[in-house]
């Protein structure tokens, strides 16, 4: 499989991973929180009744979780393509 064609066929895979991503990324934030916080949910930015210190560590929190589940989830991808095609994926 020609270079071009490899990136092409990997393209949706890696938007339907992405989106994954992100729905696992939400429910791993929410099971954190809970645990940390004591919470139900997590602050919203315009909360009025939470403090800036707490929406901004969620917020982090949050990003940091999403982070790592969407780099372990596209480089998942990664290798998985590589397996099928022998190429990895640009």
């Amino acid at each position: 499989m020609s270079r071009g064609v490899s990136h092409a066929a990997y393209k949706p895979v890696g938007v339907l991973l992405g989106l994954a991503a992100g729905a696992v990324a939400g429910t791993v934030f929410r099971q954190v929180w809970k645990v940390t916080a004591g919470d139900g949910e997590a602050p919203s930015a315009t909360d009025e009744d939470r403090g800036w210190g707490e929406i901004l560590a969620a917020a982090a929190l949050q990003g940091a979780i999403f982070a790592v589940v969407r780099a372990a989830v596209d480089r998942g991808g990664a290798v998985g393509v590589r397996r099928l095609t022998g190429r990895w994926p640009r």
